[in-house]
């Protein structure tokens, strides 16, 4: 057998693969005559075909593919663990317009709030300085790759050199990665259930500044998968707490009964990230002792 032969029959981890590769048989099928046969959407390889994959049919199958490509990406570059930024995308740098306000009042609340802007950047370039003691494998900064808080996480980590991770979504409205995510670290999503659960996966930390909707919902997401069990503790720091308490009354909630006291313990409020990080290093001291 020639040698190219030999080769095209190798996986790209080296082992033998005798069967021949979806890949060589799309590149055949596409040089096949153009006939009405051919031309029909019922001769499409059923891999090969969008409209058969996006069907409402294949839904199952949709997210089964998405959790699966950004696991075998992360596995691949050897990611073990992570640290979780969530924040709102209206949260501008310092010295930049708020783009999002509606009104003056919007305007100076999320100029004022570009202090937490400084506050992940500087919590996400500690924890890459630290990420690098282990090879960029444990405690790779992650945010969900846009604009504002996520933008000030993954530029934290550019500023040390280190990759960082973006977990994109598509919405109604235009959003690209931001800027320092590193490129083949940028995903994007369909499914908002199957990205929480990517931030959840490798997660040792969580790190919650102030944000709307989104933010919330991925806060309570991973406090509930700490507080029923389902995930182990790790630390769950809320930047802000005058910002915090105000918008969530915890204590309220376990004076009424609907979560238990100790539930409240589950989260630490701070507000520099100098205090948050040597929360999260003598967490896993502990640990590791």
């Amino acid at each position: 057998m020639a040698k190219g032969k030999t080769d095209s029959l190798r996986r790209k981890d080296g082992a033998w693969a005798p069967l021949e590769s979806n890949r060589a048989d799309k590149k055949r099928a596409a040089r096949v005559p153009s006939t009405p046969q051919t031309r029909s959407s019922s001769y499409k390889l059923a891999f090969a075909d969008l409209d058969f994959l996006s069907s409402e049919e294949l839904r199952p199958l949709r997210l089964q593919l998405e959790l699966m490509k950004v696991e075998m990406a992360l596995s691949d570059r050897d990611i073990r663990s992570t640290v979780v930024l969530f924040g709102g995308a209206r949260i501008p740098a310092p010295g930049q317009e708020a783009w999002a306000a509606r009104n003056e009042v919007q305007k100076r609340n999320l100029e004022a709030a570009s202090i937490y802007y400084d506050e992940a950047r500087q919590f996400a370039r500690l924890c890459a300085q630290w990420s690098a003691e282990f090879d960029h494998r444990e405690y790779v900064v992650v945010t969900g790759g846009g604009p504002g808080v996520m933008e000030a996480g993954n530029r934290g980590a550019d500023d040390e050199g280190a990759p960082s991770i973006g977990f994109n979504i598509v919405l109604p409205h235009e959003q690209a990665p931001n800027a320092y995510v590193t490129p083949d670290l940028a995903f994007n999503f369909h499914y908002f259930a199957i990205r929480k659960m990517h931030f959840m996966m490798r997660a040792k930390a969580v790190a919650v500044f102030p944000g709307g909707f989104g933010t919330l919902d991925e806060f309570f997401e991973a406090v509930t998968l700490i507080q029923t069990g389902r995930m182990a503790r790790i630390p769950v720091l809320m930047f802000g707490a005058e910002f915090w308490r105000k918008v969530i009354n915890f204590e309220a909630l376990a004076e009424f009964g609907t979560i238990a006291p100790e539930d409240v313990e589950l989260i630490r409020f701070v507000d520099t990230a100098e205090e948050a990080f040597d929360i999260v290093k003598a967490y896993y001291a502990e640990e590791e002792a």
